[in-house]
């Protein structure tokens, strides 16, 4: 008879994410987990397979999560612009805070991490880029419609630039203490969409 889980997975998913946010992949062993989790080994793994398998999927959460205000910042009615600088300037401001750059993004860490060297986590960085540049390349193109953007911007490579350029800031503002560092980064890079 298979005994029943002593354990809310959602909740030990949610809690080995946090861990793994913090500490990343490699500083994070299996004793971390079993410590922070407080649930033993052999529930880690009959639960959620190996520690590869464990931080995928707490990768995949913290994207489900998503950033609630990236839709609502790149898609609301009217002007275009505006939207997207105050995207920009979020990202520079959380960079610069010290109470949000200790942990920087999750997705982010494991690009410099991981994404090198693991075809899994890559996809997963891959997948959330690609998000965040199809939302920018929207709200782009509709401010090139609006006539916001000159008609001779390319929108495309616009949000590719940044998309770079808020991965980037997310990057510096985790290892500097200058946070004038990231928010004159992304003032030069608002300063193309004029």
């Amino acid at each position: 008879m298979a005994r029943t889980k002593e354990f809310d997975p959602d909740a030990v998913l949610q809690s080995a994410l946090e861990l793994f946010w913090r500490r990343g992949y490699e500083a994070t062993s299996i004793a971390d987990l079993v410590e922070h989790l407080g649930i033993g080994r052999a529930s880690i793994y009959a639960t959620f397979g190996s520690k590869h398998e464990l931080y995928l999927r707490a990768l995949d959460r913290y994207a489900e999560s998503g950033d609630p205000l990236l839709l609502d910042d790149l898609s609301r009615p009217g002007p275009a612009l505006p939207g997207v600088r105050a995207l920009v300037r979020r990202f520079a401001a959380e960079a610069a805070s010290p109470a949000d750059r200790r942990d920087g993004c999750f997705v982010t860490n494991t690009a410099a991490e991981l994404a090198s060297r693991d075809p899994a986590a890559a996809r997963r960085v891959e997948t959330s880029w690609d998000r965040l540049e199809t939302l920018l390349h929207a709200a782009l193109v509709r401010a090139r419609a609006q006539g916001e953007l000159p008609a001779g911007r390319d929108p495309r490579a616009l949000a590719r630039l940044l998309l770079v350029v808020l991965q980037g800031v997310r990057v510096v503002g985790k290892a500097s203490d200058d946070p004038a560092r990231v928010r004159d980064a992304a003032e030069q890079a608002l300063a193309l969409l004029d």
